[in-house]
């Protein structure tokens, strides 16, 4: 529910913003601080942001539950990409949930990540979180996105967009796509 503090206005001047619940800043904060830990490079700050059933669905890579998965995912992240930094760029906040924009760049070429072998390669990347946090101030929830296909391509995993390497994938793909589709309608 939105606070509808009553504002007056002043012929001429911008109309005052209206104030904002201790609920709604606690929210902002606690996403705010979760993402400063995870700027520190700092696993263990950023679980103990965490409820002890939270959620953490990185949509691209999968579910990780509770605050020791995470823990143990942001290690496996920051030892990959040693050098990253994570900067938030916006976050916005209702009373029970905070979505916060953010940017990632690096370079993957510390150890494995996800069970992938380092490049070398820079990664660049934008993403976007939204966090359901409790009233004790814990995430209960998170639901992150990326674009993982944009970090394959980084990786050298995925070859460059719109290359001609691209389109010859494309076109395989979808030759055997129309075989397959031959085969079961023989077979139907």
């Amino acid at each position: 529910m939105a606070d509808t503090t009553k504002i007056s206005e002043v012929p001429g001047q911008a109309p005052a913003k209206p104030r904002r619940s201790a609920r709604l800043e606690a929210v902002e904060e606690a996403a705010r601080s979760y993402f400063d830990a995870i700027s520190a490079r700092d696993p263990q700050g950023a679980a103990s942001h965490l409820d002890a059933d939270s959620i953490d669905d990185i949509v691209p890579l999968g579910v990780f539950r509770g605050p020791a998965e995470v823990r143990g995912f942001l290690v496996e992240l920051f030892a990959a990409v040693p050098d990253l930094e994570t900067t938030v760029t916006r976050v916005v906040a209702d009373h029970e949930a905070a979505g916060v924009e953010w940017r990632m760049n690096g370079t993957f070429d510390g150890a494995p990540f996800q069970g992938i072998d380092p490049t070398g390669k820079r990664i660049e990347l934008r993403g976007f979180d939204c966090l359901e946090i409790n009233d004790e101030g814990k995430i209960t929830r998170n639901t992150g996105y990326y674009d993982g296909a944009a970090f394959a391509r980084q990786i050298g995993m995925l070859p460059p967009q719109d290359s001609g390497a691209e389109r010859a994938l494309r076109t395989g793909f979808n030759a055997v796509t129309k075989l397959r589709n031959q085969i079961s309608s023989a077979r139907g």
